[in-house]
């Protein structure tokens, strides 16, 4: 572990603030990281074809990108990085004790450094693989390989900025710069699918809504209605995670040493959250990827593609269906036409079981790795006094109690959750299925710690109570 130490110490870093911020400061450092990340989302780096771009809108989504900019790599190095870490440390490949100061520190180092070998990584996989185009006409420094080589530099510097931007809001601002970054890009996809910024006239306000008003004007209610669908089932998905994020599961604890001192531990139906489907959804978004390659290579095992999209196979199978703003010029009968030929209803089942299933799979196997079971849980609430009121101090008296729940609910949660996205997507929701629940999710927990800032605004002395 000596070398993640001096890791730790050569890697640049954000300080921490020397004095404690006030909530309109950290408020204000958050949408500075925020404007920026925008900023960077517009910015192309020298030598990109902007007219060849091979562009995935739920990849964009998912990891907070926006392909063929600085953030085309957008957090996905951050994430990879974390996920593999904690898989590692949680299935004993690699021997960090993060519950200990310097554990943590070399966690967080050799997180880092990994994150940034991932930039480049990824950077030179975008450019390298022909999803990037750079500029023919004017190779730089003469040569197409310098200039892909340049191009890669820019966009894994990119990843690099919001790295360290992420840190910058873990520290100075409000809740985690990668939750802030994917629920932004999320807003901003419903906001262009409901104004159409684009230009192409049929977004939800500016296409579908008065397409409806001037339907039903010409005495056509029916017809009108056909226009809402997609709007409609936007909020019926918002107001369902909402719901659901509310629901849990308190099992009464006290501690052994101090008589009539309790404590509850909530089990939340969304036990693992929305990880089962962001990894369900990314093992997707790689077989429409790896497809593609091989597609270009002349090699048709996962199906064939027109305009970068698969038509057949497994790559088309399990794809998102598209929307029906795209089809029937937003009316939703003729989207529900589409949607129940034979080989449309094939396809929307498949893909949904598929998201179904995997989520179930990530949701097992994330508990599992991570420290989340019922019998690590258990040695957690053991190790700091915890026990269930009425019996005996023994953590497998507590590991089979937390076992009646837990299990049952990471299976139910997770299937939930990849059921309510399958739901978003085939009715066409605006922001995809998976973008929904994630962004629901994250601004959930950013209200819940701009309360808890705000309450220790109020009561100062509350942090010392945290701290203890």
């Amino acid at each position: 572990m000596g070398i993640l130490s001096t890791i730790s110490d050569i890697l640049p870093e954000v300080r921490r603030p020397h004095k404690s911020l006030g909530l309109q400061e950290k408020l204000l450092w958050t949408a500075g990281a925020l404007v920026l990340f925008f900023i960077l989302g517009q910015v192309y780096p020298v030598g990109v074809d902007t007219a060849n771009l091979v562009v995935f809108q739920r990849l964009e989504l998912l990891l907070g990108s926006r392909i063929g900019t600085l953030i085309t790599a957008g957090i996905g190095p951050i994430v990879l990085a974390s996920i593999f870490l904690q898989l590692a440390v949680g299935a004993g490949l690699l021997n960090l004790d993060t519950s200990t100061t310097q554990g943590k520190k070399d966690f967080q180092g050799l997180q880092k450094l990994l994150s940034i070998g991932l930039s480049f990584l990824e950077a030179f996989i975008y450019t390298f693989t022909g999803y990037i185009g750079v500029n023919a006409a004017a190779p730089l420094l003469g040569s197409i390989l310098a200039a892909k080589i340049l191009v890669g530099l820019q966009i894994a510097i990119g990843s690099i900025i919001l790295l360290y931007l992420d840190e910058v809001v873990q520290k100075y601002g409000i809740g985690s710069g990668i939750s802030l970054f994917i629920a932004a890009n999320v807003c901003q996809a419903v906001f262009l699918g409901a104004f159409s910024i684009a230009g192409t006239g049929t977004g939800a306000v500016t296409g579908l809504i008065p397409t409806a008003i001037q339907t039903a004007a010409n005495g056509d209610l029916v017809g009108a209605l056909w226009y809402l669908p997609p709007v409609i089932f936007t909020a019926v998905v918002f107001l369902a995670v909402v719901y659901v994020e509310g629901m849990r599961i308190e099992l009464p604890l006290a501690y052994g040493r101090a008589r009539g001192l309790g404590a509850r531990y909530p089990i939340k139906f969304l036990y693992v959250s929305n990880i089962p489907v962001i990894l369900a959804s990314a093992v997707i978004l790689n077989i429409q990827l790896i497809g593609l390659f091989l597609w270009r290579a002349n090699i048709f095992i996962l199906g064939q593609y027109v305009n970068n999209q698969p038509v057949s196979g497994l790559a088309y199978l399990t794809s998102a269906l598209n929307s029906p703003i795209t089809l029937g010029g937003g009316n939703y009968q003729a989207y529900l036409a589409y949607l129940l030929t034979p080989t449309e209803i094939l396809h929307a089942f498949t893909y949904g079981i598929t998201l179904v299933v995997l989520s179930i799979v990530f949701g097992w196997f994330w508990i599992e790795s991570t420290g989340a079971s019922a019998h690590d849980v258990s040695k957690q609430l053991e190790g700091v006094g915890l026990q269930i009121p009425g019996f005996r101090a023994d953590p497998r008296v507590i590991e089979s109690v937390l076992s009646r729940y837990i299990p049952i609910i990471t299976l139910l949660g997770s299937a939930f959750v990849g059921i309510l996205a399958w739901f978003a997507d085939i009715t066409g929701a605006l922001g995809t299925g998976t973008g929904i629940l994630l962004t629901v999710g994250i601004l959930y927990r950013f209200y819940e710690d701009l309360a808890q800032q705000q309450l220790f605004e109020i009561y100062p002395s509350l942090k010392n109570l945290v701290k203890v």
